[in-house]
């Protein structure tokens, strides 16, 4: 059953959750009960599509997800991801793409996940120092074993994706967009149009700022991510917050949050484009959901795309140190 076709079935709305702010990039770990909780309650309000991955938390969202879906595991579309891992000798995230390292990955997320098979599995990061045909043959394989049903990759270039595809049909590209991260549509879009994959889109709501969740850096906790994010520095986020204030006008008029907005344009760019946004809050959660249901008129549509584009977003999305770790396509680039 191809990727579509297991999203058609069980994921009614397409919208999915990701899964990682539970557990990772975002301040302390939720704790373990609260965070399965929270998981049971975005399956009772319809989440369908939730995305983990072996990085966050070190495996500990796995292990969390593991717990909390097991029982509804033949009602879900699971997902992970592998090649980008916490190295507890090393103390620091490791990118490895060799396919030993892939595999076993893959048998460590499915003990951690309950399960005898992820419905797609993702290769979270191009290892360039492996080339990619490599990587995707050994998912080719776990596919043939049945341990894994689609292939994924994450954060790669339209280029890397046409080589990956000559492997193996790959169902599905997760890549950051958002009103104001516009990358896959200089080129990964059409490449992924080209042959039936989904763009799965990370940080649909720009790491929370387009929900007007971000408007003071101080207020975040100390480990949080956004803090080495330049769109977020004290030189950028306050022409940033400015740029907002047009999404938060037009989400007035609509008579709904501009964290749906955001959404609701997202969803508008195609059926193929999935997005995944992630919450600590269940109303959020509930929120988020709930754009599913917005249907944006051509006009509204057209103004929220004149917003936010790349001329008037200030700062970059990573550092020049997370920069080398990416694969996509970049403006200006």
């Amino acid at each position: 059953m191809s990727f579509f076709s297991r999203l058609k079935e069980v994921a009614s709305p397409t919208i999915g959750l990701g899964c990682m702010n539970l557990s990772h990039g975002y301040g302390d770990p939720v704790p373990e009960a609260e965070a399965i909780r929270a998981l049971e309650e975005a399956f009772e309000m319809g989440y369908r599509h939730f995305d983990t991955a072996t990085l966050y938390g070190a495996t500990v969202n796995e292990r969390v997800v593991g717990k909390a879906l097991a029982s509804k595991r033949n009602e879900i579309l699971l997902a992970s991801k592998c090649g980008m891992a916490m190295d507890p000798a090393l103390g620091k995230k490791v990118i490895d793409g060799r396919p030993e390292t892939l595999r076993h990955q893959c048998e460590a997320s499915l003990e951690r996940l309950n399960t005898d098979h992820l419905d797609l599995y993702y290769l979270h990061r191009l290892d360039r120092q492996v080339p990619i045909e490599e990587s995707v043959g050994e998912l080719a394989r776990l596919v043939k074993e049945g341990k894994i049903r689609a292939i994924g990759l994450s954060e790669i270039s339209a280029v890397t994706l046409r080589r990956a595809r000559t492997e193996h049909p790959i169902a599905a590209v997760q890549s950051e967009y958002s009103l104001w991260t516009r990358n896959p549509e200089i080129a990964l879009l059409d490449a992924c149009r080209e042959a039936d994959t989904a763009l799965v889109a990370f940080s649909p709501l720009g790491r929370g700022f387009l929900a007007g969740g971000v408007t003071d850096t101080s207020q975040l906790a100390e480990n949080d991510v956004r803090h080495g994010m330049p769109r977020f520095s004290a030189d950028n986020l306050p022409h940033n917050l400015r740029q907002l204030e047009k999404l938060k006008t037009i989400a007035s008029e609509q008579e709904v949050t501009p964290g749906q907005l955001a959404l609701a344009w997202l969803t508008a760019q195609g059926d193929d484009v999935i997005p995944i946004p992630g919450s600590r809050s269940v109303a959020h959660m509930r929120e988020n959901l709930a754009a599913e249901n917005l249907h944006l008129e051509p006009n509204t549509l057209e103004r929220l795309t004149a917003l936010l584009t790349p001329d008037q977003v200030a700062g970059a999305r990573y550092s020049a140190a997370l920069q080398k770790e990416i694969d996509t396509e970049e403006f200006g680039g």
